[in-house]
This record gives C-alpha cells, structure tokens and sequence, in this order.
C-alpha cells in the first residue's frame, strides 16, 4: 500500500500514510476544505423544510400520531 499523499510505502504506525507529516498533511485538507463529502441536503432552510414535509408524507403511519 502507498501513502496517498505523496505515494511512498505506507508506515504500520501511520497506516494509511508513510509518516506523521503526510497525516498532518490530509488531516489539514479536510480542516480547510479542500476534502468534502457530498451531501444532497438543500442548502436553504425553506427547501429543507420542504424536503422534509415531503419524507414525512412518504413514510408509512406519518399520519398517525405517536
């Protein structure tokens, strides 16, 4: 296995990567945002209310009280 950062040979201590610095060095890229995960929630609260009226309808019983 390479390290992702810079594709030498990985460390057992600092699996996935060949040292502390390369870690440091990814763990940055997700601090700064340069790393995402995708998300599909709407970025507008009135869509995400809206997003979520329409789940709620989709459920089975969510017309039914608790």
């Amino acid at each position: 296995m390479s390290c992702p950062i810079c594709s030498k040979p990985t460390v057992k201590e600092t699996r996935p990567f060949c040292s502390k610095r390369c870690a440091d060095l990814d763990l940055a890229r997700w601090f700064n945002g340069s790393y995402a995960v995708p998300s599909g929630d709407p970025d507008d609260f009135d869509d995400l209310e809206q997003a979520l009226d329409e789940a709620a309808r989709k459920e089975p019983g969510a017309d039914r009280p608790h």
